[in-house]
Formats: structure tokens, sequence, C-alpha cells
């Protein structure tokens, strides 16, 4: 069968560790919140791709770690989801994380944007973060 998760890395050379556990676990996830994976494409990339990526579609002249498209027409989740490494590397260090555990939190972000959660007010954040801790608890694959 193949997986409706399809990884991919832009201006960087990166390939994602547990690769069928990680897509399992997303679809996983997805399932829980009542929602079909149709496709979602995850591409790493730098901070300086994603950097021109933010300013041209969202014209925000900032680094960010995820930038979720949704491209979605139906009922199921179709998604172009663009990850920084750069970001990833640093965010997890300044949070005293290991880099998998920032990587997957940031995976199962941009679902959950997908989903409909969103992360603009204090409360929705406060929201956003609960979800996120909740679906990382859920990987039977990872250890620290």
């Amino acid at each position: 069968m193949i997986s409706p998760i399809n990884l991919f890395s832009e201006d960087i050379d990166f390939s994602l560790k547990q690769a069928e556990h990680v897509s399992a676990w997303i679809l996983k996830s997805a399932s829980n919140e009542g929602q079909e994976v149709e496709e979602i494409n995850y591409i790493f990339c730098s901070d300086n791709h994603l950097h021109s990526m933010n300013l041209k579609y969202l014209n925000h002249d900032s680094f960010t770690d995820v930038i979720t498209f949704d491209l979605s027409d139906n009922q199921a989740i179709s998604s172009d989801i663009y990850i920084s490494i750069d970001r990833i590397k640093d965010n997890a260090k300044d949070l005293g994380t290991d880099f998998e555990s920032e990587l997957h939190r940031v995976m199962i972000h941009g679902v959950l944007h997908l989903i409909g959660y969103g992360d603009k007010t204090l409360e929705d954040q406060t929201i956003m973060r609960s979800k996120e801790d909740y679906y990382l608890n859920l990987r039977t694959f990872f250890q620290v």
C-alpha cells in the first residue's frame, strides 16, 4: 500500500529517521481527530528557503519553523508542509529537547492546523500545545 505521507527535501540533504513509523503515527493522529488524510507532502528545507517562502506567500519577513499550505478540496486532508531543519535544530537546542522530538512536534503541529486548531491567541496556543503533547506521547516507536 502506498502511504499518503510523502517526504521530500528541497535545498538540503535530509532524510527522516523511522519514516514509516512517523508516517503511521501522523495518520493515526489525524484519524484520532476524525480526519482522513488524502495526501501530506512534508518538504524539509533550510531557513533561507522557508524565509523566502514566508516573504513570498505570507508577506512575513521572519524565520519560521513550519509553513502549512492547505490544499484540501474535500473532506480529506491534502497539504504541503514545509519545515526548516535549521529552525528545528535551533529550537531543540533552545528548548533543551532532542532534535527528533522537536521535529515530530512541528510535523504534528502542521497537521493540527489542517484539522482546524489555531495558535493566534493564548487560549489557542494552550490547546495546540496540549494536543501536540498528547500526540507526541502516543509515539510507541520513539524513545529518548
